[in-house]
């Protein structure tokens, strides 16, 4: 019995790059949602393969991690290396919310119950060794590192580790990059910032890391959490590397995000 009405799966005889797309209807989003994955190449027998999940930034969709990340090929070429075990990247759309949902439970739209609960769920029911006792580890970049820190903080049962890259932190960083004001969001949790939910759940906390670029707006921002958490005594690995607000900083960088999963999934 599906958790959902309608669920879609693209066709493995036109699938490419081992890409494989979903959509299903949602009760969160009111309408559908779609999933880009990451399938590996496995035995059969293997079970439980973790569940990765990558969030886009602002103004993007469910294929930007792949198609301008090229997430995929880097996730293949470490699996090949044998630098990392296979598992599965699941890249979902963030609700396709204006310009950009903050992977927040709005009144009207839950994006973070779809985030948190639907994906996995969805991954489930379609791809084969996946299931309920797959680890999952979620990560993002700028307003997906936001939502990585912020629904990996309010859901340390769910998740084994969390990344973020050039994370925002505090949610009126968002009117740096949309257009519609911030009251439009009409968010449901109090606690919007990144560090208030953390504190919030200090003693359960997933292992954390995150990095920013020394040429990135954000990087005071990303500075200034780092040492909130330092002073709160969160354990956590904060990284700079050269670098912008831009896809050749995540593309390069995503290693660090993919090999940091892989360590902590156990």
């Amino acid at each position: 019995m599906s958790n959902f009405r309608t669920v879609e799966l693209s066709d493995e005889a036109f699938e490419n790059a081992g890409l494989r797309f979903l959509t299903i209807k949602s009760k969160n989003l009111k309408g559908r949602g779609d999933i880009c994955l990451f399938i590996p190449e496995v035995e059969e027998k293997l079970t439980d393969l973790p569940i990765y999940i990558l969030l886009h930034g602002v103004y993007g969709s469910s294929w930007a991690w792949a198609m301008k990340g090229g997430a995929h090929i880097t996730a293949k070429r470490l699996m090949d290396k044998g630098d990392i075990r296979p598992a599965i990247i699941a890249m979902p759309s963030d609700g396709l919310w204006g310009d950009g949902s903050g992977y927040l439970s709005h009144k009207d739209k839950d994006f973070a119950q779809w985030i948190v609960s639907d994906v996995p769920e969805a991954i489930i029911e379609t791809i084969a060794g996946a299931t309920k006792n797959s680890p999952l580890c979620i990560g993002g970049l700028s307003m997906g590192g936001y939502g990585a820190l912020m629904l990996g903080g309010q859901n340390p049962h769910k998740f084994k580790a969390i990344s973020a890259h050039s994370a925002i932190t505090k949610f009126e960083q968002m009117t740096n990059f949309v257009e519609e004001p911030l009251e439009k969001y009409t968010i449901q949790k109090k606690n919007i910032n990144v560090i208030d939910v953390l504190q919030e759940n200090k003693k359960n906390l997933p292992a954390i890391r995150f990095d920013c670029g020394t040429k990135d707006n954000l990087l005071e921002a990303n500075r200034t959490l780092h040492q909130e958490m330092s002073a709160l005594n969160i354990n956590h690995i904060y990284e700079e590397f050269e670098g912008g607000h831009e896809w050749p900083y995540w593309q390069k960088h995503l290693e660090q995000t993919l090999k940091f999963f892989d360590k902590q999934r156990d």
